[in-house]
């Protein structure tokens, strides 16, 4: 380019290295020559200016003489000129690009110093751009936030002229506080952040952002915030049918956005900011706005913004706001004020918020009358009398009579305190509707939002706890004697709703009242709650269970959905935050799943999700009921990962029936493995080369998520799918494995598929039992033992519902250690389960060296009767099983005639043997991969 312009410059010639003082006398030579900006030469200087901001970078690393000869000239003089020859749109918006390129890249404070002298940058600052244009508008914000970030006790002097009284930097981004572009108002306060962060130690910059900008720039950011709460609350009485969501999304987000803002102007802690701050939180938004609309009529002019609007934001606010002397003022007027703190005096902060739409910008006429508002609303509310003689915190159950709660449950001490309340209890009409809303009875649409609010409040790190416990509201990890009764009453009431078959409780709203009131009556590790709350918190539990019955089925679906919400409940438990960021918990409660709103958050819609929601019902208040008692969980999971086998496990397999196959992964992989199945899970296994008979597990799935099927051009193989379980129901399930196994023979291929397929469908029955159990419902004869029901509480592992490989996983020098792993139960030859010995025969078992009857034996029975096989005798005879049960086998006429099954079981023990003494197995017996 400098060689078509080669007429415009003239003089010396041009340098060969870019970086270099040399070249930047070039551009300079450029500058001069070009001072007026035409058509010809604007791309010139354009490409000008971006070289000399390159030649400053490296300069600012390699050589201090640049800046020198660039302070020398004065060269930003010559910035300054093209920009004020109104030069055009290109020429603006590349020297604003390139300027921001220059403040970024620079890291050296003298380097800084040398571009922030001479007041250029201010000039710059303040120069009149085309901010229609998006694109100046965009580099302008961005170049103004880059020099914010470069603020410091230092750098602070050539922003802020003490003598003229003004601050350029600051004053220029807080005109564009509401600009409609929001990444825009993201830049303004990320500028205002560190302004206000760097003033902290420079008096007269101090001075100046209090008395002139604090009260103008603070009241209109709380009318902008007022304004755009009014608006997301017409998006919510005019989106009944969710049309619009994602413009309330928009909304809220926004709204988050400010709250965050507002919070980290207050972390800062600068006393007067945080003051007058405050004030304007309070008197201007949160009481007349917030606060206010929760006991106003709905058919009443002077309500802005509906309940469950204002109930959620506030919930957002105790969330999100720590600062003490805000939220504690805050919280006292909910919990504790009355329709006092609106007074005359405040009546006209009520006026502001009617006023919001129209620009309240001319409230400052008020300030006066308002003055000290916020801390004294707080406070003053404290005092008085109660106007009627009722006591929110002594309502009883409906369930129970007056008389017979008076006479089981008050003691004299409990009379005494509560006739100490009643002179400085006094009337609290916010508390009231809050607590008010808890009623369930139609559906949870407020309650969900009360429930969010008084979390929000008992989690607040900046609420006085004398407050909470003063009203017995819930406090996590805080001791306490007594709980509020009327909010353990409503608690109760949502769940014993939320367990009817016709309820209208959502599983959040749920969740969230099993969580406070495991607050409110868990004091330390003891239990605080009322022999008459716990009755009724247990008839709630008899309910849920009675209405999981009524979707209780044998088919396979029931037992995938009864695992899979319990693993989504344990692994996802509910996260308020996250539930308060979500708009659409502020439209009606819905039921069809093409909102596409997360199923806690809505109705269960068809069967299915009437079924999953019954189940989840039931998971939540069986725990609770169990927490309230202090008794553990032995029934849930149905399968618990530290009792399964595991890869790497090493395994005594002398008395197991395996089956040598060549497995063959998606990706081309071979590896020779034996094939082992238990009550539970098939396993993958190869020798252990330290001991004879013993394997090592190299892959273990469960069988319940085991597809089976042939391959079309081998009758020796198999393909095997085995699915990873997922917490979420809609997720596509990922195979944890997927290959095909080849056997030896079309004979082995058959006795594997049906020792696989019957495996799947035992292990399927046996937890489809447990559940039945778990519901009182009954279980077929036999069967409670080999479920680990009805075992006394002293039984040894062996005797527990679940399995336990620990004997099999001791070293090798260990006695017991012999014991074997696996015994055929099935119909099918080779069918491997867990042998749990008896508690009469403690002694060690038949060692490896010496196999055992049960070796020649095909030891087939019926897997639900499988604890039926007992230990050894304790002498150590060769009698591994006292009874065995016989069956009639059920497989092909032509395997019959083909295959004599106990010489096929004696082959594969003798290679299992070889391949773990590393030595080839006979030919004449058959080849075995």
């Amino acid at each position: 380019m400098f060689g078509r312009s080669r007429s415009w410059v003239g003089g010396p010639g041009k340098p060969k290295n870019i970086h270099s003082l040399d070249h930047l006398k070039y551009m300079y030579h450029v500058l001069t020559k070009n001072t007026t900006v035409t058509e010809h030469n604007r791309n010139l200087l354009v490409e000008t200016i971006r070289s000399i901001t390159e030649i400053l970078i490296w300069g600012d690393q390699n050589d201090s003489s640049v800046f020198d000869f660039f302070l020398e000239k004065n060269m930003f003089a010559f910035f300054l000129n093209i920009l004020r020859q109104k030069s055009g749109r290109y020429v603006c918006v590349q020297l604003l690009q390139t300027l921001n390129i220059l403040f970024e890249n620079i890291s050296h404070e003298t380097s800084l110093y040398y571009l922030l002298s001479n007041n250029h940058v201010n000039s710059i600052i303040v120069h009149k751009f085309d901010f229609s244009d998006e694109e100046i508008m965009a580099y302008y914000i961005s170049f103004l936030k880059t020099l914010s970030l470069k603020l410091n006790n230092h750098t602070v002097h050539f922003f802020y002229n003490e003598h003229t009284n003004d601050f350029a930097l600051y004053t220029e981004a807080i005109k564009f506080f509401n600009h409609p572009e929001s990444m825009v108002r993201i830049a303004v306060r990320t500028i205002t952040l560190n302004v206000y962060k760097g003033e902290l130690d420079n008096q007269h910059m101090l001075h100046y952002i209090r008395d002139k900008t604090a009260v103008p720039y603070f009241s209109n950011l709380v009318w902008f915030i007022g304004s755009h709460v009014i608006e997301l609350d017409k998006c919510v009485q005019t989106d009944e049918e969710h049309r619009n969501r994602g413009k309330l999304s928009d909304l809220v987000a926004e709204h988050l956005d400010h709250l965050h803002y507002l919070n980290d102007i207050l972390i800062i802690n600068c006393e007067f900011l945080n003051d007058v701050l405050t004030d304007h939180l309070l008197n201007r938004l949160f009481l007349p706005l917030y606060v206010y609309s929760l006991v106003i009529p709905e058919t009443s002019e002077e309500r802005k913004i509906n309940a469950q609007v204002s109930l959620y934001l506030l919930s957002q606010v105790f969330l999100i706001i720590h600062y003490q002397p805000l939220v504690n003022s805050l919280a006292e007027v909910i919990l504790n004020g009355d329709l006092s703190v609106f007074t005359p005096q405040t009546k006209y902060t009520v006026r502001v918020a009617g006023g919001l739409e129209e620009g309240g910008r001319e409230r400052e006429k008020g300030k006066g009358t308002e003055g000290g508002g916020g801390g004294g609303g707080g406070g003053g509310s404290s005092k008085g009398s109660r106007a009627s003689g009722e006591t929110i915190e002594m309502v009883v159950m409906e369930k129970c009579k007056v008389s017979e709660l008076t006479e089981q449950n008050i003691t004299d001490e409990e009379k005494t305190a509560a006739a100490t309340r009643t002179h400085t209890q006094r009337s609290r009409p916010f508390l009231d509707m809050v607590y008010s809303a808890l009623d369930c009875n139609e559906d949870d649409y407020h309650a969900l939002f009360v429930l969010c609010l008084l979390y929000a409040v008992s989690h607040s790190k900046g609420i006085n706890r004398d407050l909470l416990e003063r009203l017995q509201l819930p406090v996590p990890d805080q001791e306490k004697s007594c709980y509020s009764l009327v909010l353990v009453e409503r608690l109760i009431r949502a769940m014993s709703h939320a367990a009817q078959p016709d309820g209208k409780v959502r599983l959040a709203t749920l969740e969230l009242s099993c969580l406070l009131l495991k607050q409110s009556v868990l004091s330390g590790s003891r239990c605080i709650i009322k022999d008459v709350h716990l009755a009724c918190l247990e008839g709630a539990r008899e309910e849920s269970l009675h209405l999981l019955r009524r979707f209780y089925k044998g088919e396979e679906i029931f037992l995938d959905m009864f695992e899979d919400e319990y693993r989504s409940m344990t692994s996802k438990p509910l996260n308020v935050e996250y539930l308060m960021m979500d708009a659409s918990v502020l439209l009606p409660p819905t039921g069809t799943p093409l909102t596409g709103i997360d199923f806690v958050k809505r109705l269960p819609c068809g069967d299915v999700e009437k079924t999953r929601r019954a189940i989840r019902v039931f998971f939540m208040l069986r725990s609770l009921s169990l927490q309230l008692q202090g008794e553990p969980e032995t029934q849930l999971p149905l399968t618990r990962p530290e009792d399964l086998i595991k890869t790497d496990d090493v395994l005594d397999l002398n008395n197991s029936d395996l089956i040598a196959c060549m497995v063959v992964s998606k990706d081309g992989g071979q590896a020779q493995r034996f094939l082992a199945v238990d009550v539970y899970q098939m396993s993958l296994v190869e020798p252990e080369t330290k001991r004879l008979g013993w394997g090592v597990v190299k892959f273990a799935g469960l069988l319940q998520d085991m597809q089976v099927s042939g391959v079309e051009d081998d009758s020796r193989a198999l393909n095997i799918v085995i699915h990873k379980p997922s917490s979420n129901p809609h997720a596509k399930p990922l195979p944890i494995l997927q290959a095909n196994f080849i056997f030896a023979d079309h004979i082995r291929c058959i006795i594997a598929k049906q020792r696989l397929a019957k495996g799947r469908i035992q292990a399927r029955r046996m937890k489809m039992q447990r559940i039945a159990a778990l519901l009182d419902l009954p279980v077929q004869p036999g069967a409670s033992e080999v479920l680990g029901f009805g075992q006394p509480a002293n039984a040894s592992p062996s005797a527990l519902p679940f399995r336990f490989y620990e004997q099999s996983r001791r070293a090798p020098n260990d006695p017991t250690a012999s014991r074997p792993v696996f015994a055929s139960v099935d119909k099918v030859p080779g069918f491997a389960v867990a042998h749990c010995a008896s508690q009469h025969s403690p002694s060690p078992l038949s060692s490896p060296s010496t196999p055992s009857s049960g070796s020649g034996s095909t030891g087939r029975c019926d897997s639900v009767t499988a604890s039926t096989v007992s230990a050894q005798s304790p002498t150590g005879s060769a009698h591994t099983h006292t009874q065995t049960h016989r069956h009639t086998q059920h497989i092909p006429s032509d395997v019959e005639r083909s295959l004599n099954y106990r010489a096929d079981r004696s082959r594969e023990r003798k290679q299992f043997v070889a391949a773990s003494l590393d030595k080839e197995p006979n030919p004449r017996r058959g080849r075995w991969w």
